[in-house]
C-alpha cells in the first residue's frame, strides 16, 4: 500500500536516478525507429535556474517524453554556452575582489582561471535542469568550447572567409567601455530617457552669420567634420560648401549638402561626427572627410579633445555646456525623450565608436534563412511571430563578430609581421586558416601573430544544431537526427540566435535545422507585471519545487502556457495544482484498497458485464487520449493539461469513482470485478497520459498497479511507465451512447444538488424526486442513481 501522503523530494530523487542508471534517456542513432530530437537551447554556463529556463524546459520535456512513449527514437541534447562576456566578467570581478585584473595574471594564466570557475560552478545549471525532471541524453552533453565544437567553429570561420562573407574593416560599431568589447546591434538594450537637446551655433569662418546644429551628445561636437544639410532644403541653399568654424575648438569644417539630412528635425542642419556616429560614417564617406577619434576605449577623451583630453565623456559634456555658454555658442536647451543604448550585460551607456573589427555579410545568409520561413520549410509558431522575422531579416545589417575579450573562440586569423613579397602585401599579411601556421603561405615568414579577438558567443551557438551531432565529420548522429525536430525557446533570442541557426544550417547543412520553432510567451507575476530582481517579483524554481514539488510546478507552467498569451504565475496557482496531484494520489490509494488478493485485473478489452458507468468513462477516455495527442502535436501545451485535469479530476474523480462506490461495496462480484478491472485500466492510461506533465508521480503511482495492468496483448508489461506505450484513443472503447446517456443522469444529480443548495438542505437527508421524461430516460436514472 502506498503512503498517505505524498512526498515529493523522496519519489523525485528515486525515480530520477533509477531512469539515468537503466538509461531510458539515451538516443540510439542506429536504430530503425523514426526520430525526433530537441537540441536544448544552451544555459549561460554562469546561468542559474530561471522561471524562464523552467518553462524552456517543461515544454521540452513534454515533449520528449511524449515521443518518446510514441515509439520514437528520441534525442533531447543537453549543453551549456561559454557566454564569453559573462563569464569573463563574473572571473574579472573575483580577480578585483582580490585587487587583481585579467592584465595581471596575463592571457594564458587568466584562461586558466576561467576554466578552473568553469569546472567549479559551471554544473550548477545542468544540475537545476535535472531537478526539473529533464530527459536528456547526458552522455552526448556539450559545451560551446569543447573540442569538437571549437573545430566546428574555425572551419566554418575558414569557408565563410574564402567566400567573402567574413571581412575585416573599420566600422562604426557599438563599444561598451566597461566590457572594452564590441556588441552587435542585438547586445544593446534601448532605453528611452529624458534627456536634452542642445542647439549650438556654429559661426562662419569668415564673414557674419552662423548655423544652429540640434545634439543631444554635445561632448561628440570635438570631433566633427563638417555640418550637413539637405541640398533640397531652401533654408540652407546658398551655404553648401562655405566653412564652419568648430565651436570651442576653433578648428575650420564645410557645409555639406547630403539627402540623409532630415529637414524636419530639429534645424535641420546636422553635425557631422564620422568617428562616432554610424550615419555620420556613411556621410563621412560619401564626401570624403576626415575622421577624428575623440574618445579611448574606456570613454576618455583623447588628444584630439585638445583642452578636454583625459576627462570622462560625461564630464567633459558638463565642461563643454559651461564653455558654450561662456562663449554665447549655446542657444537654448530643450527637454527631449530619445533611446540610448546599454551593454546588455554590464548596462554601461554604449559609444558608437569607429574600429576594426571582423564581419559577416549577412545578407546573402539571410535571404535563404528568410526563404526557408516562407516556404514553410521552418514553421514558426505561434504564426504572427513570423512578422517580426521577416522584418528583422528585410533590415539586417552586417554582423560584427569580433570581441576584445579573452574568453571565447579565438579568431583563426594570423597576420605575417614580415610580408616579404608582394603576394603578401596584397593579402596585408592576413592568413585565415583552422590550425595555426608555422610560416607565412605567401612569403614563407616565422613571424606571425594570431588575433587577440575572440568570436561572439552567439557565432558558436548558431552552429548548435549540427555542430553538437559531430559536424564537420558526417557522423552517424548527424545522418540520423539532423534536422532537428523542433526549437522550443523565448522571443527574445529569436533574432539573437533562432535566426542564425536558421542561416547556418541553410549554409552548410543545405537543409533547416529544425522543423518547427515554438516561441513560447514569458512568464510574468501575478499582476502582468515583468519579473526583475529590482521589483522583488521573482520567482525562484527551486523554491517551488521544495515547496511544492516538481511535478505541481511543471503542471502549472504547462497549464498556462498558451500560445500567444503571457503566462501570469502565482503561488495561488500552483497550490491548486498541488492539490490536483494530492487528488490523483489519494485517487490511487482509493483503487489499491479495493483490490482483494485474488482479484484478476483484465484487459478493457476482455471485461464483461459493463455498467453505464464503466462503458462512459471507457469512450471519455478514448476521446481524450486523442485530444491530447493532438493538442501536443499542435503544441498546445495548455489545452492538453486543461483536458487531462478536467478529465481525471471531474470525470474520473468527482463522477466515475463515486458512482462506482456502492458497486465496489456491493455484494455482486461480478460487476464489482468488471468495475474494478474498469477502474484500473482508466486509471493507469490516465496516468500514461499525464507522465509527460507530471512524470515522477505517475511513475510512483504506476509501479503499485497490478502487474497486468498497462499491459499489451502482445507483450509483456515495460519495467516502467516512462517508456510505456503512450496511450492512444484506442485505449479507450468508444460509445457515443453511453455518453447520451451519462449526460441524462449527471443533469439529474446537478438538478437534484441545485436544488439542495437553494433550499439548503443538509447532503445527509435523503430526498424523494420526482422527474418528468420520457419512459427511456426514467429507466435509465433508475438504473444509475440509487
Amino acid at each position: 500500500m502506498i503512503d498517505k501522503s505524498f512526498d515529493p523530494k523522496g519519489v523525485e530523487e528515486k525515480w530520477y536516478g533509477l531512469w539515468l542508471e537503466k538509461g531510458y534517456f539515451q538516443a540510439d542513432s542506429k536504430s530503425d525507429k523514426p526520430s525526433y530530437c530537441i537540441v536544448i537551447p544552451p544555459p549561460n554556463v554562469t546561468g542559474s535556474l530561471h522561471i524562464g529556463h523552467a518553462l524552456d524546459i517543461t515544454l521540452q520535456d513534454i515533449m520528449v517524453r511524449w515521443k518518446r512513449m510514441s515509439g520514437f527514437n528520441t534525442l533531447w541534447l543537453p549543453g551549456t554556452d561559454h557566454a564569453g562576456i559573462a563569464t569573463q566578467n563574473v572571473v574579472e570581478k573575483e580577480l578585483k575582489v582580490r585587487g587583481m585584473s585579467r592584465q595581471d595574471l596575463g592571457r594564458e594564466a587568466f584562461i586558466k582561471k576561467v576554466w578552473e570557475w568553469k569546472e567549479q560552478y559551471g554544473g550548477r545549471i545542468i544540475h537545476q535542469l535535472k531537478r526539473l525532471g529533464a530527459s536528456c541524453d547526458w552522455s552526448r552533453e556539450r559545451f560551446t568550447l569543447d573540442e569538437g565544437l571549437s573545430r566546428a567553429v574555425k572551419e566554418v570561420f575558414v569557408r565563410l572567409h574564402k567566400e567573402g562573407l567574413i571581412y575585416r574593416g573599420d566600422y562604426i560599431i557599438n563599444w561598451c567601455p566597461r566590457c572594452h568589447t564590441a556588441l552587435s546591434d542585438l547586445e544593446v538594450e534601448h532605453e528611452e530617457v529624458k534627456g536634452r537637446l542642445y542647439h549650438i551655433r556654429y559661426n562662419f569662418a569668415k564673414g557674419d552669420g552662423h548655423v544652429v546644429v540640434a545634439t543631444t551628445r554635445p561632448e561628440t561636437l570635438l570631433g566633427d567634420t563638417a555640418v550637413a544639410v539637405n541640398p533640397n532644403d531652401k533654408r540652407y541653399k546658398n551655404i553648401v560648401g562655405k566653412v564652419l568654424s568648430l565651436p570651442v575648438l576653433g578648428r575650420e569644417i564645410p557645409v555639406v549638402g547630403d539627402e540623409f539630412v532630415d529637414v524636419g528635425f530639429g534645424t535641420g542642419a546636422v553635425k557631422v561626427t564620422p568617428a562616432h556616429d554610424p550615419n555620420d560614417f556613411e556621410i563621412a564617406q560619401r564626401h570624403n572627410l576626415p575622421f577624428i577619434k575623440i574618445m579611448t576605449g574606456d570613454a576618455k577623451m583623447t588628444d584630439e579633445a585638445g583642452p578636454y583630453k583625459g576627462q570622462d565623456r560625461f564630464k567633459c559634456r558638463e565642461h563643454i555646456i559651461r564653455d558654450l555658454k561662456t562663449a554665447g555658442l549655446l542657444v537654448e536647451v530643450k527637454d527631449h525623450k530619445h533611446g540610448i543604448g546599454h551593454c546588455y550585460r554590464c548596462k554601461t551607456v554604449v559609444e558608437p565608436y569607429l574600429s576594426k573589427q571582423w564581419f559577416v555579410k549577412i545578407k546573402p545568409l539571410a535571404e535563404d534563412a528568410a526563404r526557408a520561413v516562407r516556404k514553410g520549410t521552418v514553421k514558426i509558431i505561434p504564426q504572427g511571430w513570423e512578422n517580426s522575422y521577416f522584418d528583422w531579416m528585410e533590415n539586417i545589417k552586417d554582423w560584427c563578430i569580433s570581441r576584445q575579450i579573452w574568453w571565447g573562440h579565438r579568431i583563426p586569423v594570423w597576420y605575417c609581421s614580415d610580408m616579404k613579397n608582394r603576394e603578401c602585401k596584397d593579402q596585408n599579411g592576413i592568413v585565415v586558416t583552422t590550425a595555426a601556421p608555422e610560416d607565412c603561405p605567401y612569403c614563407g615568414s616565422r613571424n606571425l601573430v594570431q588575433d587577440e579577438d575572440v568570436l561572439d558567443t552567439w557565432f558558436s551557438s548558431a552552429l548548435w544544431p549540427f555542430s553538437t551531432l559531430g559536424w564537420p565529420d558526417d557522423t552517424d548522429d548527424l545522418r540520423t537526427f539532423y534536422p532537428t525536430s523542433v526549437l522550443i525557446t523565448g522571443f527574445d533570442i529569436l533574432f539573437f540566435w533562432v535566426a542564425r541557426m536558421i542561416m547556418m544550417g541553410m549554409k552548410f547543412m543545405d537543409r533547416e535545422p529544425f522543423r518547427h520553432v515554438y516561441i513560447h510567451a514569458l512568464v510574468r507575476d501575478a499582476t502582468g507585471h515583468k519579473m526583475s530582481k529590482s521589483k522583488g517579483n521573482v520567482v525562484d524554481p527551486l523554491e517551488m519545487t521544495d515547496t511544492y514539488g516538481t511535478d505541481s510546478f511543471r503542471f502549472t507552467l504547462a497549464a498556462f502556457a498558451a500560445q500567444g498569451r503571457d503566462i501570469k504565475f502565482s503561488v495561488k496557482r500552483i497550490e491548486g495544482y498541488r492539490n490536483f496531484i494530492n487528488k490523483i494520489w489519494n485517487a490511487a490509494r482509493f483503487i489499491l484498497v479495493n483490490i482483494k488478493a485474488n482479484d484478476e485485473i483484465v484487459s478493457a478489452a476482455e471485461i464483461k458485464n459493463l455498467s453505464l458507468a464503466d462503458r462512459w468513462i471507457l469512450s471519455r477516455l478514448s476521446s481524450v487520449a486523442a485530444e491530447v495527442n493532438s493538442s501536443l502535436e499542435e503544441y498546445r501545451f495548455n489545452d492538453a493539461a486543461n483536458l487531462l485535469y478536467q478529465f481525471v479530476w471531474h470525470e474520473f474523480c468527482d463522477w466515475y469513482v463515486e458512482l462506482i462506490k456502492p458497486v465496489l461495496y456491493g455484494s455482486d462480484e461480478d460487476r464489482r470485478r468488471a468495475s474494478l478491472s474498469a477502474v484500473v485500466h482508466v486509471f493507469e492510461v490516465s496516468l500514461g497520459l499525464l507522465h509527460p506533465f507530471i512524470p515522477f508521480v505517475t511513475e510512483e503511482l504506476w509501479q503499485h498497479l497490478p502487474a497486468s495492468a498497462g499491459k499489451p496483448a502482445t507483450a509483456g508489461r515495460p519495467e516502467n511507465l516512462c517508456v510505456r506505450a503512450y496511450p492512444t484513443a484506442a485505449d479507450g472503447i468508444v460509445d457515443k451512447n453511453a455518453e447520451s446517456k451519462m449526460a441524462l443522469v449527471k443533469e439529474a444529480v446537478m438538478g437534484v444538488r441545485s436544488i439542495r443548495g437553494e433550499l439548503n438542505l443538509s447532503p445527509s437527508l435523503e430526498l424523494k424526486a420526482l422527474i418528468r421524461a420520457s419512459d427511456e430516460t426514467v429507466d435509465v436514472l433508475n438504473k444509475n442513481i440509487s
